[in-house]
């Protein structure tokens, strides 16, 4: 996890030094910190996946543009638990499968909700879209004032340009794949 932690920090100082950003700068569009974004420039904190969404989002930013390495012509993935990125106490598990494209402006991850696991997003960046496919048990999701709820082998596409949640109905774990599509610039 300690690599992850470094890279997440490093990836961060060279987007806030590239863009000659101060930290209160960066806290005052994302909402995060100063404290919080110096601790992860240094490796010293591990940001939960609300952290990193706001961060993101705040620099209009791919969330994964944090936790990728150098693309290759083809990628044969699986989840790494190395790279997990936590949320809800652990209750909810996102493993980058695919980094963000620049060329696609796309971006991929594997993601397992335990039983009870209700996880709420910030709105992404307009124009944003998710195309989330349920592998096992049944999904919810809270798109404004509207639930759907998504069974196994049932996929759903939204505007992820608003806040949104995912909540576990099943008894068991739910895993699906979420991939997101950020509009062309």
């Amino acid at each position: 996890m300690e690599s992850m932690n470094l890279k997440i920090g490093e990836k961060l100082k060279s987007l806030r030094n590239t863009r000659t950003m101060s930290l209160d700068d960066v806290s005052a569009l994302t909402g995060v910190s100063k404290p919080m974004l110096g601790q992860i420039e240094r490796g010293q904190s591990i940001p939960t996946v609300t952290i990193l969404w706001k961060i993101a989002t705040g620099l209009k930013t791919p969330l994964s543009y944090f936790l990728e390495g150098p693309q290759a012509e083809y990628t044969i993935v699986s989840p790494d638990q190395a790279n997990v990125i936590l949320g809800d106490g652990g209750k909810m598990r996102a493993y980058p499968l695919f980094t963000y494209d620049p060329v696609r402006s796309v971006e991929t991850f594997y993601i397992e909700f335990d039983p009870d696991c209700r996880h709420s997003s910030d709105k992404h960046n307009d124009g944003v879209e998710e195309h989330v496919f349920v592998l096992r048990g049944t999904l919810r999701l809270v798109l404004g004032d509207k639930t759907v709820d998504v069974g196994e082998k049932q996929a759903v596409r939204f505007r992820a340009d608003m806040p949104h949640a995912y909540q576990n109905l099943s008894e068991s774990g739910c895993a699906v794949y979420n991939t997101i599509f950020y509009p062309s610039h």
